[in-house]
C-alpha cells in the first residue's frame, strides 16, 4: 500500500474492463506447480496483447516486413504465399494456398472474436444502453455510408467499382494505438467513444461482406452450414460450457460454408453471435468457490476436475473465449494477415500507375474525407439535436480528431481488397490507396490533436469539476439547493477515505443544512481488490433507498469487504436480498461506477480521497478545519447563517 500524501493515497485510478483483466487466468488446477518462467511469459504476452501502442507497432512491423520481402529480387514473397497446402480425409481433400489459408481460415478466428465482442456489447455492454449508444451508432452509420458514396462518385463504373467496401471499415487496433501516441492526455472518454463506434462499424462491415461479396451459392452446402448453426444452438441448449464441443462443430460449419460460396469467415461471426453471454450467477460462483476450497483441503484428481468444471461454468463461454482469443488475434493472426496481404511491389511504374488511378484516389478520399466528415458531422448533428448526449469530458473537437484517425482502414480494408478485386494490378493499386489513406489519416489526426492542445493550453491537471452535481444522479447528503457543496471521490477500501469520514462528519455538523455533501466512486482496484464490488453493493443499496446507510457501514468496515460480508451488511440494513443479489450478479450499476471512474481519470485525480469545494478541486490537506475554511470562502453565507454560527460558538465557549 502506498503511503499517504498531501491529497490522499497517490494511486493512479484504473477504469475496469470485463474483457481485459489485469492478471491473466492461471492454468488448470490439475497441472501441478506452475513453472514460474512459463507463467511470466504468459503474463508478458497477455499484457503485450492488451497494450494498444505495442500491438499497433507489431502490426506495423509485419506490414513493413511484407513490403520489404515483396520487393526483394527473386519473387520469393509471391512464391511462398501461393504454396499449396491441402488437408485430405479419405477421398475428400481441401486444398488452398497459404495466403487463402490465412485469409479464409485464420481470419475466421479473427471475425469470431469480433462477433464475440459485438454480441457482448449488444447484450450487456455499451451498446445495450441507448443513451450511451446513440451518438456512436449514428456516427458509425455516417462513417460507413459517406466513404462509400465518395468512392462511388469517383469510381461509378469500371473494374474497380466493386471495391467500394474497402473504404467502409476502420482498423480499431491501429486507431487506438495511434490515439495513445498522439491523442490528448485525458482521452478516456474519447477512447470509449471510438471503441463503441468501432463495434457499430464492425457490424456494418460484416453485413457488407455477407450481402455484397458473395457471388454464387451452393444450396446443399449452405444447408449443411445451417445444420451446423443448429448444432451450435443444441449445444447451447444443453448448456455445454467447454469450448472444445463448439470448436469441433465450428470447424465442420466453416468447411460447409466455404463449399457453399459464402465467405467462410462469416461462419466465425455467426457462431460467435449464437454463443451465450450472461453475467456470472451467484449460485454458480459460490459453487465454484466451494469446489476450489475442497480441492485445496484435499488435492486429488477428482476434486481437480470438479473445481475446473465449476470455474468454467461460472462464466459465460463468450467472455472466456474473448480472453482466450485476444492474445492469439493480436499477436499471431492479425500480424500474419498483414504479412500475407501487405506485400506490394513498389516499383516506380507501380506507384505511378497507382497514383494515376481513380481507384487509389477513391480509396484515399473515402477513408480520409468520408470518415472525418461522416463521423464528425453525424456526432455534431446528434449533439445539436440532443444537447447533453455527449458524456462529460468528451468534446466535439476531440471527436473530430478521433474521426480523422478513423480513416486508418487496414485489416478489414485489405481483406475486402482480396474479395472485391481479382486483377493483381488493381489489387496493388487498392493496397497503395489503403496505405496512403492510413498514413494521411494518422498525420491528420495528430495535427488536429496538436491544434486542440494549443488552443486549450494544456498546462496541467484540470481543477474544475468535470461533471456538475445532478440531484437526479448524484448521492447527496443535505439540501440539494444548499449554498455550500463538498464533493468527494472515494474508495470504500481506502483507509484514508475511511479516516476522512470523521473530518466530513465535523464539517457537516458545522454547516448543518447549509451543506450538501456529494459522494462519487473512485475504486482503485489494483490496490484494493474489493473496492469495485463494494461500490456496486452501495449502488444496489441505493436502488432500495439506502445508499448512505450502506456507505457508512462500508467505511466502518473498510477492511471487511468480501462478498459474503457485503451481503451481511445488506441483510443488516433489511434490504431485499433477492433484488440485491440480482443487481450484483448482473452488474446492473457497473456503468454508473465506471462513469465516475472515467470522470476521475479524465480529471487526472491522483488518488483517494479527492475533494472538490463547489466546482474547484481542493489541493493539499483535507482535515476538517481546512475543509471548513475552504467551504466558507467558496460562497457567500445564507442570510442569518453567520450570526447563528457565532451564537452557537459563543454558547459552546
Amino acid at each position: 500500500m502506498s503511503s499517504p500524501a498531501a491529497d490522499g493515497e497517490q494511486v493512479t485510478p484504473r477504469v475496469t474492463s470485463d474483457t481485459a483483466p489485469s492478471v491473466p487466468i492461471q492454468g488448470p488446477l490439475d497441472q501441478g506447480p506452475p513453472d514460474p518462467a512459463l507463467i511470466r511469459l504468459e503474463r508478458g504476452l497477455f499484457r503485450f496483447s492488451y497494450n494498444e501502442p505495442r500491438s499497433a507497432a507489431l502490426l506495423l512491423a509485419a506490414t513493413l516486413i511484407a513490403l520489404i520481402w515483396a520487393n526483394l529480387p527473386g519473387g520469393t514473397y509471391q512464391d511462398f504465399w501461393h504454396t499449396e497446402l491441402g488437408v485430405a480425409l479419405g477421398p475428400y481433400e481441401l486444398s488452398l494456398d497459404l495466403k487463402h489459408w490465412v485469409n479464409d481460415g485464420l481470419m475466421a478466428f479473427f471475425f469470431f472474436a469480433v462477433g464475440l465482442e459485438v454480441k457482448r456489447e449488444l447484450a450487456i455492454g455499451e451498446l445495450n444502453d441507448r443513451s450511451r449508444a446513440v451518438v456512436p451508432i449514428f456516427a458509425a452509420l455516417a462513417g460507413l455510408a459517406l466513404p462509400a458514396v465518395i468512392f462511388l462518385a469517383l469510381n461509378a463504373s469500371g473494374p474497380g467499382a466493386g471495391a467500394w467496401g474497402v473504404v467502409v471499415s476502420t482498423d480499431t487496433a491501429f486507431v487506438l494505438g495511434v490515439l495513445a501516441l498522439v491523442g490528448p492526455r485525458r482521452a478516456a472518454r474519447l477512447r470509449l467513444f471510438i471503441m463503441a463506434l468501432a463495434i457499430a462499424d464492425d457490424i456494418g462491415a460484416l453485413l457488407i461482406i455477407a450481402f455484397f461479396y458473395t457471388e454464387s451459392i451452393n444450396l446443399p452446402a449452405l444447408g449443411v452450414t445451417v445444420l451446423g448453426f443448429g448444432l451450435i444452438l443444441v449445444l447451447r441448449r444443453l448448456r455445454v460450457s467447454r469450448g472444445a464441443g463448439y470448436f469441433v462443430v465450428g470447424i465442420g460449419t466453416w468447411v460447409a460454408m466455404y463449399l457453399s460460396g459464402v465467405h467462410p469467415t462469416l461462419a466465425g461471426v455467426v457462431i460467435a453471435l449464437l454463443l451465450p453471454v450472461f453475467p456470472p450467477k451467484r449460485q454458480a460462483v459460490e459453487r465454484a468457490a466451494q469446489l476450489a476450497r475442497a480441492f485445496r483441503q484435499s488435492p486429488n484428481a477428482k476434486y481437480s476436475r470438479a473445481a475446473r468444471v465449476g470455474l468454467t461454468t461460472a462464466v459465460s463461454v463468450n467472455e472466456r473465449l474473448q480472453i482466450a482469443f485476444h492474445p492469439v488475434n493480436a499477436l499471431v493472426i492479425v500480424p500474419l494477415f498483414a504479412l500475407a496481404n501487405a506485400g506490394v511491389v513498389l516499383h516506380l511504374d507501380t506507384l505511378a500507375a497507382a497514383f494515376g488511378s481513380m481507384l487509389t484516389w477513391g480509396i484515399v478520399a473515402g477513408l480520409v474525407v468520408g470518415k472525418l466528415v461522416g463521423i464528425a458531422g453525424a456526432a455534431a448533428a446528434v449533439t445539436r439535436a440532443r444537447p447533453g448526449s455527449l458524456p462529460p469530458g468528451l468534446t466535439l473537437p476531440q471527436i473530430v480528431g478521433g474521426a480523422a484517425l478513423s480513416g486508418i482502414g487496414f485489416t478489414i480494408s485489405l481483406f475486402i481488397v482480396d474479395l472485391a478485386l481479382t486483377d493483381p494490378v488493381l489489387q496493388d493499386q487498392a493496397r497503395v490507396g489503403v496505405f496512403t489513406a492510413s498514413l494521411i489519416a494518422a498525420v491528420l489526426g495528430a495535427v488536429i490533436f496538436f491544434a486542440i492542445r494549443g488552443q486549450t493550453r494544456d498546462l496541467g491537471p484540470p481543477l474544475e469539476l468535470l461533471r456538475p452535481v445532478d440531484p437526479e444522479r448524484d448521492h447527496i447528503r443535505g439540501r440539494p439547493d444548499a449554498p455550500y457543496t463538498l464533493i468527494e471521490y472515494g474508495d470504500f477500501e481506502c483507509p484514508f477515505c475511511s479516516k476522512a469520514t470523521g473530518s466530513i462528519r465535523e464539517v457537516r455538523e458545522f454547516f448543518g443544512d447549509d451543506l450538501r455533501y456529494v459522494f462519487r466512486h473512485l475504486p482503485l482496484e489494483r490496490q484494493h481488490p474489493q473496492a469495485f464490488q463494494a461500490a456496486l453493493a452501495s449502488e444496489a443499496a441505493a436502488e432500495q433507498g439506502k445508499f448512505w446507510e450502506m456507505h457508512d457501514l462500508l467505511f466502518a468496515h473498510s477492511d471487511a469487504l468480501e462478498p459474503e460480508q457485503l451481503r451481511s451488511y445488506a441483510e443488516q440494513l433489511g434490504l431485499d436480498l433477492e433484488a440485491y443479489d440480482e443487481a450484483l450478479r448482473t452488474r446492473a450499476h457497473a456503468g454508473r461506477v465506471n462513469d465516475d471512474l472515467v470522470d476521475a481519470e479524465t480529471s487526472e485525480l491522483a488518488g483517494t480521497p479527492a475533494f472538490y469545494i463547489g466546482e474547484e478541486r481542493l489541493i493539499g490537506p483535507y482535515d476538517a478545519q481546512r475543509l471548513i475554511w475552504e467551504l466558507s470562502e467558496s460562497a457567500p453565507p445564507p442570510l442569518g447563517a453567520t450570526e447563528a454560527r457565532e451564537d452557537q460558538a459563543s454558547s459552546e465557549s
